[in-house]
Order: structure tokens, then C-alpha cells, then sequence
């Protein structure tokens, strides 16, 4: 007796070619997703769709091994460790009081309190790579404050959006390991060439704020003296000491070659840990909340991670990988010009689809073409990163926009923030285009 996907629809999956099984394969996601279902359960169903109509039941275990090979690499234990890290400082009070201190250090200039504000977000993102936690963090901290003092709402709101969103950049970049992961190359490699743009794109932030300040000083008035905060000698130095200590602890293991990559993520949990211990805010219920923070987040990550694994394992089987590059391919023999194709898909999709979505479905076809056309994956990988700073910021679905909205004044609309944000995604297109036009940016430490 033949099982039933030999018959009606599945049956009728069997003699189709590559090209209209990729048809298919897009406008069932399209459809699934517009339903509602969550984007792991919508992979998962059509890959089990298609392998059970484009193969029968013999391909089940093949897409269960390579679903096992994915959530089971070492490399991906770095993921809940750095996530518990942004977990615990979103409880603490390190934060608060780093901004504090970048407050009182950075004196009565105009403007000042925007770019202590992009200062802080380096930090934050250095010590984590966690994006949400930082917006929601500098919206509470920050952003009432710049609007206190009469900042301009809409200056204010793009630099805490996009302040927050550099932990897709700098290094350890929660992105920068999911694209390591799929992508198969070195995260250690992928922090380092990192490490230059994320900078330059904090200092193009704040060489934007400055001039803007500069050109109508009504846009950022200058803190009075009643503005700064009290703060004595000790709880300045714990403020200021303790993350510089976090980031040595983890930068500083991984640059060094004492730790790798996911070594470096425990010893950050434990410094993270310590200083709380230091600040006495270290309590039982700051811990079981930032662990059930850490299991919802990896779990949607993993979730997501099993549907794109078995959905892109299914596709190759399909001959999806090599319909696709010869496709892509053939638009041009200019290999930039498909680099830069490449790129406009990424940006389309990150209009709509989240990022880990984005590098697990996308990174295992676009990588082996990178590499066919010459370039480094390592650099690819820093484009990759800096893409997603632009999806994090785009209407309709940016989620910064969506993490500020939920902490920011009830008068302040999502449309106010997108409205926001256009500058700063200008100026994220132009670090992006300035990366494809020198590479070198990010790939000066090869020689």
C-alpha cells in the first residue's frame, strides 16, 4: 500500500523542476507567515511539506541530522551566555550608573548628553551584543532626560534607537556569532574585522549629532550646572571600573588567545555576576528572572534555528543552492553588481523578517557565492552585520522602533520614531556602502 504523500498534492510535487518548486516553496512561506504563525513553525511545516513530497519518508533523517548539527555546536553555547549577561545588567544598576558618570565626564559642550549617550551604548553593547535589552535601558535612562532638558524629541529618540542597535556591530555581536555559525567561518576573525566599522558608525552618529547641535544649538542645549549628578569618588570609579572590567574580561580573553569565543561568554557571566556581587544588587529573584529572560529569547532563536536548518537542508537537497547561485550569477559578470543584488535582498527581507531568520535562511546559499565570486566571508560577514543595523531601524517592522515605543512617553507614536530614524539610516546605508566600496575598513588587520 503507498503511503499518502505518493498521491494528490504531494505526488504532484515530485515532477516539478527546481524552478517552480522554488516558486512554490516562497509563496507557501509568504502565505504561512501572513497567517500569523510564528516563523519557526512555518519553516519547519514546509519543509517537511516538500521532503516528504519531493523524496518520501527516507529524507526525514537527513533533515534531523542536520537539525542536530546545528543545535549542537559548541560554538552556539556563547548564545545564552552573552544573552544572560545583557539579562542581568538589564536588572542591575550598572548601567545607570555608567551613564552617570559619562555625564559628569563630558562637561558643558552642546550636544554632550547625546554622544555620552552613543558612548554608553558602545560600552553596553560590548559588554553583552544584546540589542533589545540596550534601547528599552538608554529609553529609560536617556531618553527622559535629553527631552527634560530640551532636546529635539526627534534627535533624541534617533540616537537612543540607534545607540541601542550597535550591539550588531561591536564585538561580541550576538549576529556576528549566529553568521560565524551558519556561515562556518572564524567568530574570533569576525569580532576583529567588526571592530572598526561598528566604530565608525558610532562616530559618524556622533559627528551628525554635533553638527546638528552646531548648525541650530536649539536642537541640544547645554546641561546647566545643576544638571550633572552628585556622585563621589568611589561610586564614580565602581561605575566606570566595572564594565571597562566586563569588556577587558571578555575583548581582552578573546584578542589575547587565553579564551575562545564561547570561554570568553562564561567568563563574561561571571564578571557581569561579580559586579552585581560588588554593588550588593545580587539577589535570587535578579537571577531567576534574567535566566527565564535568557531560556524565551534562546528558545525563539533556537526554534527559529531548527525550521531554517531544516527548511535550507531540504532546498539544497532540492538543488536549490545551485539553482539560486546560477541565477544570481547570471545577472551580471560584474561580481559587484551581484554583491550588491545580494545586498538589496537582505534589506528587503529585514523589512519584514527578523534577523536570525534573515542570516539561517540566507547565509548557507549567499556564502558558498561569496566565495565563488572571490570575496572573504569575513568581510561578508561584516556587511551582513552592518544590513542588519538598517532592518532594526526600518518601517514597517524595525524592532527598535517596537522596544523604545514600549518604554517611551504615551505622546511619542511609532510614527514619531520611524520619522526619527531616517537620518540615522542614511548614515548606516552610507557606512554600509563605504564597507563594499574599502574593504580594507574592516580587513586592515589581514595587511
Amino acid at each position: 500500500m503507498e503511503f499518502a504523500f505518493d498521491l494528490g498534492f504531494f505526488g504532484s510535487l515530485k515532477g516539478m523542476g527546481i524552478e517552480a518548486g522554488s516558486v512554490l516553496m516562497l509563496a507557501m512561506l509568504l502565505i504561512l507567515l501572513v497567517t500569523g504563525l510564528p516563523l519557526a513553525f512555518v519553516t519547519l511545516l514546509v519543509a517537511l511539506i516538500f521532503a516528504l513530497g519531493w523524496f518520501g519518508p527516507m529524507a526525514v533523517p537527513l533533515i534531523t541530522s542536520r537539525i542536530f548539527s546545528f543545535v549542537g555546536a559548541y560554538v552556539f553555547v556563547a548564545v545564552p551566555m552573552f544573552v544572560l549577561m545583557a539579562s542581568i545588567l538589564d536588572r542591575s544598576g550598572i548601567a545607570r550608573d555608567l551613564f552617570d558618570v559619562m555625564k559628569l565626564i563630558g562637561g558643558r559642550v552642546r550636544g554632550a548628553l547625546a554622544v555620552q549617550t552613543l558612548f554608553v551604548a558602545v560600552l553596553l553593547a560590548a559588554m553583552s551584543g544584546i540589542i533589545g535589552g540596550e534601547i528599552v535601558l538608554l529609553g529609560l535612562l536617556a531618553l527622559p532626560q535629553m527631552l527634560r532638558l530640551g532636546y529635539d524629541r526627534s534627535l533624541a529618540i534617533g540616537v537612543v534607537c540607534a545607540g541601542g542597535a550597535l550591539g550588531t556591530m561591536v564585538p561580541p555581536s550576538i549576529v556576528l556569532i549566529i553568521y560565524g555559525l551558519t556561515a562556518n567561518v572564524s567568530i574570533s576573525d569576525l569580532f576583529t574585522a567588526s571592530f572598526t566599522p561598528g566604530f565608525m558608525l558610532a562616530g559618524f552618529y556622533a559627528a551628525y549629532i554635533l553638527i546638528r547641535a552646531w548648525w541650530n544649538p536649539r536642537l541640544a542645549p547645554i546641561i546647566g550646572e545643576g544638571e550633572t549628578p552628585d556622585m563621589n569618588m568611589t561610586r564614580l570609579i565602581v561605575g566606570l571600573a566595572l564594565p571597562l572590567g566586563v569588556i577587558v574580561m571578555v575583548l581582552g580573553s578573546i584578542y589575547g588567545g587565553i579564551a575562545s569565543v564561547t570561554e570568553a561568554s562564561g567568563l563574561g557571566v561571571v564578571g557581569v555576576i561579580l559586579s552585581t556581587l560588588v554593588r550588593g544588587e545580587l539577589t535570587a529573584r535578579l537571577m531567576r528572572d534574567a535566566a527565564l529572560q535568557t531560556l524565551a529569547t534562546c528558545g525563539m532563536i533556537v526554534w527559529i534555528g531548527i525550521g531554517a536548518s531544516a527548511l535550507i537542508g531540504v532546498y539544497n537537497l532540492m538543488g536549490g543552492n545551485r539553482f539560486v547561485a546560477s541565477t544570481l550569477i547570471g545577472i551580471s559578470d560584474n561580481r559587484l553588481m551581484i554583491l550588491l543584488f545580494m545586498m538589496a535582498i537582505l534589506i528587503v527581507l529585514g523589512l519584514f523578517l527578523d534577523w536570525v531568520g534573515i542570516a539561517l535562511l540566507t547565509m548557507p546559499i549567499f556564502v558558498p557565492i561569496v566565495k565563488d565570486l572571490g570575496y572573504d566571508p569575513v568581510w561578508f560577514g561584516v556587511l551582513f552585520a552592518m544590513n542588519m543595523q538598517v532592518s532594526f531601524l526600518s518601517p514597517p517592522f524595525g524592532p527598535a522602533a517596537f522596544y523604545l515605543k514600549s518604554v517611551a512617553p504615551p505622546d511619542i507614536s511609532l510614527s514619531d520614531i520611524f520619522k526619527a530614524l531616517v537620518p540615522f539610516i542614511g548614515l548606516q546605508i552610507l557606512a554600509l556602502g563605504l564597507l563594499i566600496a574599502f574593504p580594507g575598513i574592516a580587513m586592515w588587520w589581514q595587511g
